[in-house]
Order: C-alpha cells, then sequence, then structure tokens
C-alpha cells in the first residue's frame, strides 16, 4: 500500500463556500480526514494491538453540525489560542481590545477565529496536504495581516504531524494549536487512559483559568502526571467546576526544539499516542463540558469525559505575561511551530 490523498465534498458554507475533505492514507493503513473548514481533524483511525482499526478523534459526520457549533473539535485554533485577560493586550504603547467570548476573557481566537474559516489546500508529496489561509489586520481585533500555514502529514512512521508557519506585516500575537479531542479506545469515557506528561513545572490560574504568572512544581499536587496515571485517578482532589483539567504544563522541553510532551496509553485495546512538540507548553483538557448534548460520528453521544485534549502552545495569557515565553510576532520573522502524534500499540 502506498501514502495516497484523496479529495471529497464536505458540503458548502451557508454563503455558497465549497468545503473539501482531505483523506490522507500512509503505507500501514493508518488514514485521517482533514476539512478546509477550520482545518478540522475529523477522523484519524489507528489500529489496535489485533490490528482492528479505530476511529480515535471526536468530532462529525458532517460540515452541518460543526456549523452549528462545537467545542473546537479537531479544528486549528488562532490567531491566539487560549484565553487572553479581559479580551485585552497592550503592544507597543497601543492597547488593543478583543471580543469575550469566555466568561471575562478571551479564548481562541474570538468569535469567529480561524476554527470557523475556509481554508485553501493545496496536496503536497505522500500523504500531506497544506492549508493556508490569511487574516487580515484587524481581523477579531488583531493587529496585522497574519498569513498563515499549517501542513498536516500523516508519515510511514504512523506520525500524524503539524507544521505551522506565519508572518505578519504588524507586530502581533501568534499563539497557534490544534484542539483535537483524543480517545484511544474509540467510544465511552477516557478517564482509565494513562497519561505521562513530560513536565515538573505547571502555571497555576485562577477562577477564570487566566495564569497567576506563577510556574509553580506538580510534585505533590493532583496535577503531577510526571509518572504515568490514570487520567481520572485523582478526580477527587481537584477543586475545579465541573470537575477535570484544564491546566497548561510547562514542557521539559522548553520550547527549544521537538521533544516528548506526553504519553497516553489505552490498555484494553493496546493503542498508544506520543504527543512531541517544539512549544514550551500543552494544555491538557479532559472534556469538562460536555455534557451528553451532543451526537457526533455514527451516532456516539458525547458525554462529559468522552474525550482529552493535548493542546500544545505558549502559555495561556502570555501576551500579558511578561515573564512568560513570548508570542510576539514581528515583521521579517517567522512563526514556526510542530508538533506531532505518533500511534504504537503494546501487547
Amino acid at each position: 500500500m502506498q501514502a495516497r490523498i484523496q479529495k471529497s465534498s464536505f458540503g458548502t458554507m451557508p454563503d455558497g463556500t465549497a468545503v473539501d475533505l482531505y483523506t490522507l492514507a500512509n503505507a500501514s493503513g493508518l488514514s485521517a480526514k482533514v476539512a478546509t473548514y477550520g482545518a478540522i481533524i475529523t477522523e484519524v483511525h489507528v489500529p489496535d494491538r489485533q490490528g482492528k482499526f479505530r476511529d480515535v478523534v471526536l468530532g462529525f459526520d458532517n460540515l452541518e453540525q460543526y456549523l452549528k457549533g462545537h467545542p473546537f473539535f479537531g479544528a486549528t485554533v488562532g490567531r491566539c489560542a487560549n484565553r487572553i485577560a479581559k479580551g485585552r493586550f497592550t503592544l507597543d504603547g497601543k492597547t488593543y481590545t478583543l471580543a469575550i467570548n469566555n466568561g471575562p476573557n478571551h479564548l481562541h481566537g474570538g468569535l469567529k477565529g480561524f476554527d470557523k474559516k475556509v481554508w485553501q489546500a493545496e496536496p503536497q508529496a505522500g500523504a500531506s496536504v497544506k492549508f493556508s489561509y490569511t487574516s487580515p489586520d484587524g481581523e477579531e481585533g488583531y493587529p496585522g495581516t497574519l498569513a498563515v500555514a499549517v501542513t498536516v502529514t500523516l508519515t510511514d512512521a504512523n506520525e500524524l504531524r503539524l507544521d505551522y508557519v506565519a508572518t505578519t506585516d504588524k507586530p502581533t500575537p501568534v499563539n497557534l494549536t490544534n484542539h483535537s479531542f483524543f480517545n484511544l479506545a474509540g467510544e465511552g469515557s477516557a478517564l482509565d487512559h494513562e497519561m505521562m506528561i513530560a513536565a515538573d513545572c505547571y502555571t497555576p490560574s485562577d477562577g477564570t483559568l487566566i495564569p497567576t504568572g506563577e510556574i509553580k512544581p506538580v510534585q505533590g499536587t493532583p496535577v503531577d502526571f510526571t509518572t504515568s496515571q490514570p487520567i481520572g485517578s485523582r478526580f477527587s482532589q481537584l477543586r475545579t467546576d465541573p470537575v477535570g483539567y484544564d491546566h497548561n504544563y510547562v514542557l521539559n522541553g522548553g520550547g527549544k526544539g521537538l521533544a516528548l510532551a506526553a504519553r497516553v496509553r489505552e490498555l484494553k485495546s493496546g493503542r498508544v499516542m506520543e504527543v512531541h512538540t517544539t512549544q514550551p507548553g500543552v494544555q491538557l483538557y479532559t472534556g469538562n463540558f460536555l455534557d451528553g448534548t451532543l451526537t457526533g460520528k455514527s451516532g456516539v453521544v458525547y458525554h462529559q469525559h468522552t474525550g482529552f485534549c493535548l493542546e500544545t502552545q505558549h502559555f495561556p495569557d502570555s501576551v500579558n505575561q511578561p515573564k512568560f515565553p513570548s508570542v510576539i510576532l514581528r515583521p521579517g520573522q517567522m512563526y514556526r511551530q510542530t508538533t506531532l502524534y505518533k500511534f504504537l500499540t503494546q501487547p
């Protein structure tokens, strides 16, 4: 079997814009589907220890369901992923105001972020497609025209690789990520998945999930995943409402190169996923707000904790936190980020 790409229609936007769906397949039979709407990863099919394939990401069968609204299933998120406190930041002496769409804060690019745009697609060699979008100056309140591209590649090493680049004509914050919800069993609760996160520290946050500016050790806390633990094993120690994780981890790799960020195992199937990234942080989110009101692919109802996210990123609210790694991109610079999800099986 050879690596291949197949293009099909995924429907049309209300204004008549066509939305395409690209199916990527590698020589081992792994496959992934990515829509031009939101550069959304809609499906990822990987084998268990017996060679049985299952779709391991949450999402919908058709464009109409995505258009009705969803919690960023599989979406490419920007211009600035995660939260910006009170939707405000000051850059080079000028204050910018963004949409407030998550309590008192700005989240994941605003009311109509990159997850709700139709991207241009250009197939590459092998099982790879480059998705591009140009965000105009002032879109969602952000300064500068930002040209963005993410190349999605399914490698013969069974990796789903995401390579991001961006350039701007004015200084602007940029923090791109993918927001896939994973369930390596293919269904049911994800809380018995065993997870390791390669982070000795995290960024504590306030009640609205804005970091306090501190960087603290995870040791001795319920957010410690330095050794592999079932995701739900310490839920009783969490003081969150609803219960679950929505925490940013300071990766030991420090954003200095492609490094292991997390490893997740699903014991019954034997499926293992490793996350490698060049980013300094990763947000663990355990689907706390899924409540059974969304019905996904093949009629599966998405209940609380059906999936988990590992959103590789710069830290939340970095644009307002001078001690955090900077998210400011300036003219003449190139934003680059690589994240890959490697799929394995264990006996």
